[in-house]
């Protein structure tokens, strides 16, 4: 069984746009239910196919199982099947030890910059860039199934 354990958080966007970045690969992932707390996904990341099943998070720790799948089978599936859609640039940057995944997102969710860290276990210690602002791991208006359905440019902003 396959374990994510993962923390999120926003990024300042002056800082990030002034941080020196790899080439960002773009994703296109749609998902195919819309039960609570169930995630199934295909995604297209760059020239890859791929389809995810995730369970509920429980703290920062839930089911994941990945599976590659043929690219021009996942662009198939996300034209018949989605029911909703994000589009975003990826980067991954390298930091102390640590693989930050920043999503840079695009369309309906323009304006929002996520950063991923993956853990292999919930109380792994790491240090936070300086490109970093707030953490919004516990806030379910974050997880892209959440952000497919309810655009970040809806959202009322403070």
């Amino acid at each position: 069984m396959a374990l994510e354990i993962e923390r999120k958080f926003l990024i300042d966007h002056a800082r990030w746009e002034e941080l020196p970045k790899p080439a960002g690969i773009l994703y296109r992932q749609g998902y195919l239910n819309d039960e609570p707390g169930k995630t199934i996904r295909v995604r297209l990341a760059g020239e890859k196919g791929v389809l995810t099943i995730k369970g509920p998070a429980v703290n920062t720790v839930r089911h994941e199982f990945e599976f590659e799948i043929p690219f021009d089978d996942a662009n198939e599936i996300l034209d018949l099947f989605s029911l909703k859609e994000v589009e975003k640039t990826r980067y991954r940057i390298l930091f102390n030890q640590h693989t930050w995944e920043v999503d840079v997102f695009r369309g309906e969710n323009e304006g929002l910059i996520l950063a991923e860290i993956e853990l292999s276990h919930a109380d792994e210690s790491f240090e936070i860039p300086s490109w970093i602002k707030d953490e919004v791991t516990d806030d379910p208006r974050y997880y892209n199934s959440y952000l497919a359905s309810r655009p970040f440019k809806t959202w009322e902003q403070k």
